[in-house]
């Protein structure tokens, strides 16, 4: 059998451009699907941050202009190979040129071009995908381009899965919007197809259209069936539940490598952790926290949006702070939340550093200084944050929820199992009880090491995602 050909389709990319989880999902998969023998390649917007890093590297394939509804625009397809992997680029400076996500209408515009340019792209790549892997609703309307308007051209033969990193975002947007930009008939924007709620949503479009679906976990996969997950697509979704799939995602762990990472003051592994006690004692230095370096540290590194639980942090935190903890936070978003923590760090600057905005440099280096790492969330379809955590030896807090739930197994004192804490409900002072026991647990030395020694052996790698993927590409080839 000929090696099978993956065009995986992104929204962004490590080490590219990356605001999210997405990223670092559409990051490593194609490595580590590269090792396993598979041709997969990537393809995304040549954002800026593309440009300004990679662009003396960057080998132009082609350029033309495409055409959306009445609009000639300028597309660009540029390509690089990195770590193995080859990357294809669509440029467009007006769509690309500045934000990697603009907002509202513009973003949907933005998008809505990207997906049409990939297919467009196809024939100038020398590469025949057999699978077209499109990534939350920034892609999801490839599956229903190709089948309605590419399907006699060559790229029309090629299968698509789609997968589901956060179904809270949809790409919404007007019927008329979608018949201008993309030429979308009127027998698809119906309920059958792409209507939801009476707007075109191009989430449903890909969950329609696209032959198998997946999600970025096997309970987030069970829990979009249930309406309180499922953000008004249950329907659909229990329509095509025989296609869905639950593929947990994993990390790059050479990228994430405690032994081996070099903003780290010191490395460290979990036969000697020495070096993460200093760790955590430069970190407080670097953040001006002044409690004693055996004080346990609890760290966040978050988007400041209800979906991450804030609502249970601030209920609590103030009555968490009397206590002898330190807490530390990298993150931002809602006004109302940088304005808690902005309150916090004043009221508490002995014990709290609020840091707003994102450096992965300092997130690593809290990852890997902080003794808890707190992930309390609503929902959280997988996660990476606890698994990037465990890796680094830091105990995650989390909420039983979506990959949450599949990837912490709570500490059982009896029979001295777990690599993390949890609680169930959506309950501020259940996830303080959990806070108050795991602090407990950090008094006794001894099974603190065990724990942190347990988490770290985790497989959190994409190897065995990448086996589930390529099995589930097979049923379609």
């Amino acid at each position: 059998m000929s090696k099978l050909k993956v065009l995986i389709a992104g929204a962004e990319a490590v080490p590219f451009a990356k605001t999210g989880g997405l990223a670092d999902v559409v990051g490593a998969l194609p490595k580590a699907l590269v090792r396993k023998g598979v041709d997969a390649r990537v393809i995304l917007p040549k954002h800026k941050s593309v440009k300004d890093r990679y662009d003396s590297r960057l080998r132009v394939l082609a350029t033309m202009n495409l055409q959306m509804g009445w609009r000639n625009l300028y597309m660009g397809i540029e390509t690089m190979e990195l770590d193995g992997v080859t990357y294809y680029f669509i440029d467009n400076e007006y769509y690309f040129g500045w934000c990697i996500y603009k907002g509202g209408e513009a973003e949907t515009e933005q998008y809505a071009y990207f997906c049409r340019a990939v297919l467009e792209a196809i024939p100038f790549l020398d590469f025949d995908p057999d699978i077209i892997h499109v990534n939350d609703w920034h892609t999801a309307m490839i599956p229903l381009l190709l089948r309605t308007q590419y399907q006699e051209r060559p790229q029309g033969w090629a299968r698509t899965v789609i997968t589901i990193h956060n179904l809270q975002y949809q790409g919404q947007t007007s019927f008329e919007f979608a018949k201008d930009i993309l030429g979308v008939e009127d027998k698809y924007l119906t309920a059958e197809y792409m209507e939801a709620y009476g707007s075109a949503n191009m989430m449903k479009a890909g969950l329609v259209f696209a032959d198998k679906i997946t999600t970025v976990s096997p309970s987030y996969a069970r829990e979009i069936l249930d309406p309180y997950y499922g953000r008004g697509l249950e329907g659909i979704l229990n329509a095509r539940k025989n296609d869905l799939v639950g593929i947990l995602n994993g990390i790059d762990t050479k990228e994430f490598d405690p032994q081996a990472d070099e903003n780290l003051e010191c490395r460290y592994s979990a036969d000697d952790l020495t070096g993460k006690y200093y760790d955590k004692e430069q970190l407080m230095k670097e953040l001006d926290i002044t409690a004693r370096p055996s004080t346990p540290l609890i760290g966040m590194v978050t988007r400041m949006t209800e979906q991450k639980g804030l609502d249970l942090v601030r209920a609590v935190l103030e009555e968490l702070l009397y206590e002898n903890v330190a807490f530390v936070l990298l993150g931002s978003g809602e006004e109302q939340y940088e304005n808690f923590f902005k309150y916090i760090a004043d009221k508490y600057p002995d014990k709290t550093a609020i840091c707003l905005g994102y450096s992965d440099a300092l997130a690593r280096r809290i990852y890997a200084g902080s003794d808890f790492f707190l992930m309390p969330s609503m929902f959280e379809p997988c996660g990476i944050s606890q698994m990037i955590a465990q890796r680094y030896g830091t105990l995650p807090i989390v909420r039983e929820t979506g990959g949450l739930r599949d990837t912490v197994q709570p500490y059982n004192i009896y029979t001295q199992e777990g690599n993390g804490f949890s609680f169930a409900n959506y309950n501020a002072h259940d996830m303080l009880n959990t806070i108050w026991f795991a602090l407990n647990v950090y008094q006794d030395k001894t099974n603190l090491a065990r724990l942190i020694q347990s988490a770290m052996a985790l497989d959190n790698s994409f190897e065995k995602s990448a086996g589930e993927y390529i099995e589930l590409y097979k049923e379609l080839v």
